[in-house]
């Protein structure tokens, strides 16, 4: 009888054990982070229309202008035009923007860039993996980066950015 007790108690402590080392031995889901105001803006590395490898750490030194975007979106094309007049008033200083594509095809970006006439680089994320980093909502959205590639600003909807206050608002950001 103690013989019998002895090994039901060993074969509990034994399986206990391994449920306790099993436990310990698993790695703790990190919780997927997003872009967030006052906090390093996410890195990433994606191809523009021309097959041109942008990465946003390259960019330091720069304002940079993120703006996620569809040709599906109304708002998103309204505003193509007062971005391209942004690029183009920007010429010259530390700033560079960049359109990202968001839940899109590449065909239709292309038939989009040559209809308005845009200039500056239309980043592909065909997974949506940047996207997913920059915790985007939605389109448009525009993100602003400092020289420290610190993001500064987060906009949701479409905005005049060939503005005074677009201006005003990019240039307590240059270096």
């Amino acid at each position: 009888m103690y013989l019998r007790k002895s090994r039901v108690l060993l074969v509990v402590l034994v399986i206990l054990a391994g449920w306790i080392l099993s436990a310990c031995d698993k790695k703790e889901e990190q919780p997927v982070l997003v872009a967030e105001v006052g906090r390093p803006a996410p890195d990433f590395s994606l191809a523009d229309l021309n097959g041109k490898v942008w990465k946003m750490s390259d960019l330091r030194g720069k304002v940079v202008f993120i703006n996620f975007w569809a040709t599906w979106c109304q708002p998103c094309r309204e505003e193509m035009p007062s971005m391209e007049a942004l690029h183009r008033d920007m010429q010259g200083s530390p700033f560079q923007m960049l359109a990202i594509l968001s839940s899109d095809t590449a065909a239709n970006a292309e038939m989009m860039v040559k209809m308005v006439g845009a200039t500056f680089p239309i980043l592909l994320d065909p997974d949506g993996t940047v996207s997913r980093a920059y915790g985007i909502t939605g389109v448009p959205e525009t993100y602003i980066i400092d020289p420290e590639g610190v993001l500064r600003e987060k906009f949701l909807g479409p905005r005049p950015w060939d503005s005074q206050g677009a201006l005003d608002m990019l240039g307590q950001y240059m270096p």
